[in-house]
């Protein structure tokens, strides 16, 4: 049997985005994942569905498995002929004992290969606004780790030579042993009123920093109530967070907002949010479901010389429309002779990747909207195809009739509740774990108001954002005060609302 291959890939800090194309592209390939504690999981979703996943997280006295276990379970897999990615937090060769993993595989005659990763040592006191190296503060900085047991004889940190030999000190996985940490720069002649940061789960949404003084930063961490990942950062460079601070200061940062969208929509909203600092929580109310039966959509689309328009008026209805067109082995070219229409942008680019650019999209995105603009057009006679949800209203229908057209409505897609995640957000509300609740569409706000189980639903606090008005009249219909309501009829739009209500706020 051929023996496979091992990649030691660095994850980057802990923000999912902050790993390499590189370390994306191994672990699209791999059979088999070995991943560390303290990594987003979000990063497994570039895995291969049947790729083989094993944990081997360590924390201070727990470890799933020992280093040298760890060793021999790469060398193992890759005997069996198995592409193999080691995931590491930050990079494999700082602190991450990539090269015990690396000798290893070596010594085995294993074909191994190091990705590097973006180190926290550097990452995280950027994210805080803090440069390792700046003209007339700093020209120099170490990287040091914190985890060493300052208990023992003999320490392999020379403390007299690095204390007042280098500007800037990255201490990481130093929490623990910040105060020995402190006494010995001290000790060593480093001034006491040096400034010092101490960064909590950088690069995070929840990052959060304390800045002080070695006289004073032992104090201020524990009433900021700091705990384990932390990185340290001792050096004049610190004073320039005040000025250069900018993660924390993006508009939603720190707001912890449910994201209620179906499962495979939520990535597009939450990834808005998380650019402008909030913490998304992806709980989706919905689930998209195909049809019991495609037999009338099938017949729809056999008959589609029979149609003068075709209106999609959700993401959704396109997806679910041209997965069937395919199955009947037909492609866009079957809607030449039709006029496409688009209820907003986001239907339209979901169109466009079709390869169809919309002859019709309304000024005002919603159903209103659509009706209002095709009553300028000349409709009357026409057949009108419409692929939607099963819950759609019959607003549309309604209007085009009333317009002296015949609307055609064809289920296209079942959405359904998503049980278990319902169940979730009720329990993170109860809690107050929830700043913002995010609603996109009506059948958003009905699965959530569900969990409640005709109970009057408890936000506790909690402020309400809905995408348009027809969500917002289904929450308000169900007790909801909508707090935050989207001008324009978008994701993007809605990120902006909550953004600006938050701006008054403050």
């Amino acid at each position: 049997m051929k023996t496979g291959k091992v990649y030691l890939v660095g994850a980057g800090p802990g923000d999912p985005r902050l790993i390499s194309q590189r370390g994306l592209e191994c672990l699209a390939q791999a059979d088999v994942v070995i991943y560390d504690r303290l990594l987003d999981e979000r990063l497994l979703e570039s895995k291969r569905p049947e790729a083989e996943v094993i944990y081997v997280g360590k924390t201070v006295g727990q470890h799933t498995l020992e280093q040298d276990e760890i060793n021999q379970l790469l060398v193992e897999k890759a005997q069996e002929g198995k592409t193999v990615v080691r995931l590491k937090g930050g990079d494999p060769f700082v602190f991450g004992r990539g090269g015990e993993e690396a000798e290893t595989l070596k010594d085995n005659h294993i074909l191994f290969e190091v990705v590097p990763g973006v180190s926290s040592a550097l990452a995280v006191p950027a994210n805080a606004g803090i440069p390792v190296t700046h003209r007339g503060l700093a020209s120099s900085f170490a990287v040091i780790t914190g985890h060493e047991d300052l208990d023992k004889d003999k320490s392999s940190i020379a403390w007299e030579k690095l204390a007042m030999g280098v500007d800037t000190l990255v201490f990481l996985m130093g929490m623990r042993n910040l105060p020995k940490i402190v006494a010995n720069l001290l000790a060593y002649g480093r001034p006491a009123d040096t400034p010092v940061a101490v960064i909590k789960d950088g690069t995070r949404p929840e990052q959060k920093t304390v800045v002080g003084s070695l006289t004073d930063i032992i104090a201020g961490v524990k009433k900021h109530h700091l705990s384990s990942p932390v990185v340290i950062v001792v050096g004049e460079v610190v004073k320039l967070r005040e000025k250069l601070g900018w993660f924390d200061n993006r508009p939603l940062f720190g707001k912890r907002i449910l994201v209620t969208r179906a499962r495979h929509q939520a990535s597009a909203l939450s990834r808005l949010l998380l650019e402008q600092g909030a913490q998304p929580i992806e709980l989706p109310a919905i689930d998209i479901k195909a049809t019991a039966s495609t037999e009338e959509l099938d017949q729809a689309i056999s008959n589609l010389e029979s149609y003068q328009w075709i209106i999609f008026t959700s993401v959704n209805g396109v997806e679910a429309f041209f997965r069937r067109l395919n199955g009947l082995n037909l492609d866009s070219r079957a809607l030449k002779n039709l006029t496409i229409g688009a209820i907003g942008p986001a239907t339209a680019q979901a169109l466009e990747k079709k390869g169809i650019t919309p002859d019709y999209l309304p000024e005002v995105y919603t159903t209103e909207g659509l009706i209002d603009g095709l009553s300028r057009c000349d409709i009357d006679g026409q057949r009108f195809l419409l692929p939607r949800a099963d819950i759609a209203d019959k607003e549309l229908t309604s209007g085009i009739t009333k317009l002296g057209a015949e609307a055609h409505d064809v289920t296209t897609y079942k959405t359904v509740p998503a049980a278990d995640s319902i169940s979730q957000a009720k329990e993170m509300l109860l809690s107050g774990k929830i700043d913002v609740i995010t609603f996109t569409s009506s059948s958003t706000v009905s699965n959530l108001v569900a969990a409640f189980k005709g109970e009057q639903p408890v936000v506790n606090g909690a402020k309400v954002a809905c995408i348009g008005p027809k969500t917002a009249d289904t929450a308000a219909g169900a007790g909801l005060k909508v707090d935050i309501f989207a001008e324009e009829y978008t994701i993007p739009g809605l990120v902006t609302a909550i953004e600006e209500y938050f701006r008054k706020e403050a």
